[in-house]
Order: structure tokens, then sequence, then C-alpha cells
């Protein structure tokens, strides 16, 4: 299990993340919210990071690592209008994790073919785990 310091960290990139158009929509801060609570971190901590990023942390567990970047994937899907920026800071993002980048290159380009690009957790893992074996 991932400590505070990891939870803030992954909670603070992902707000960086949705901010990088400047603008926090409800339905990005609604959704970054519902991720602090399954966190476990506390609302006004959340309020606090949207100001106030932490550093980053490398996290350890390559699962952990698949997990936030599928959180960022879903994220980056919530307005339904992906942005070349925004592709290549989602694909630099996993880079900066450790992820393969064939693994990353996969699933941008999967995740097309799914209703409303939301591709699903197996399918995510199957391709990680090809790479990672």
């Amino acid at each position: 299990m991932i400590n505070r310091a990891e939870k803030l960290c992954l909670l603070s990139e992902m707000i960086s993340f949705a901010k990088s158009d400047n603008i926090l929509s409800p339905i990005e801060y609604k959704f970054l919210l519902a991720i602090a609570k399954q966190l476990e971190i506390s609302r006004e901590d959340f309020d606090y990071l949207i100001n106030n990023p932490v550093n980053y942390i490398h996290l350890e567990s390559h699962s952990e690592r698949i997990v936030q970047f599928h959180r960022l994937v879903l994220l980056m899907n919530l307005d339904k209008e992906n942005t070349p920026k925004e592709i290549i800071k989602l694909h630099n993002f996993g880079l900066k994790m450790g992820l393969s980048c064939e693994s990353i290159n996969r699933v941008l380009f999967l995740m097309e073919g799914f209703p409303n690009k939301i591709i699903p957790p197996d399918v995510l893992i199957d391709i990680f785990k090809v790479q990672y074996n």
C-alpha cells in the first residue's frame, strides 16, 4: 500500500494534469475529489493541493503506476476533447512514471476504439503485462 506522501503526490500530479489548460472544470474537480476520497485524502487537503502542488515521488510499485496512468487516461477523457498537447502530456507522465513507451502508445491507440475512450482496466493491465514480462 502506498503512504500518505505518495497519495498526495498522485493527487497533485492529477490536479496538475487537469489544470494543463489553466482551467479545472467542474467535472474534473468532482472526479479528482472522488479520487481524493478513494485515496483517503480530506477535502481540505485536496483543496490545498489545487494551488500548492507537492513534489513528485516515484512509486516503487509497478501496479500502482499502472493504476495512476489509468486514472490519468480517465481524467483526460472526461471532457471528450483530447488535444495533441494533452496526449503528449499524458505520454510524458507515463514515461516519467517509468512505464514502457510501447505500452503507453498501445493504450493511447486502443482507447480510440472504446466507447467514450474509456479503456477497461483488464485490457490496460494486459497491455502492461505483455511489456513487463
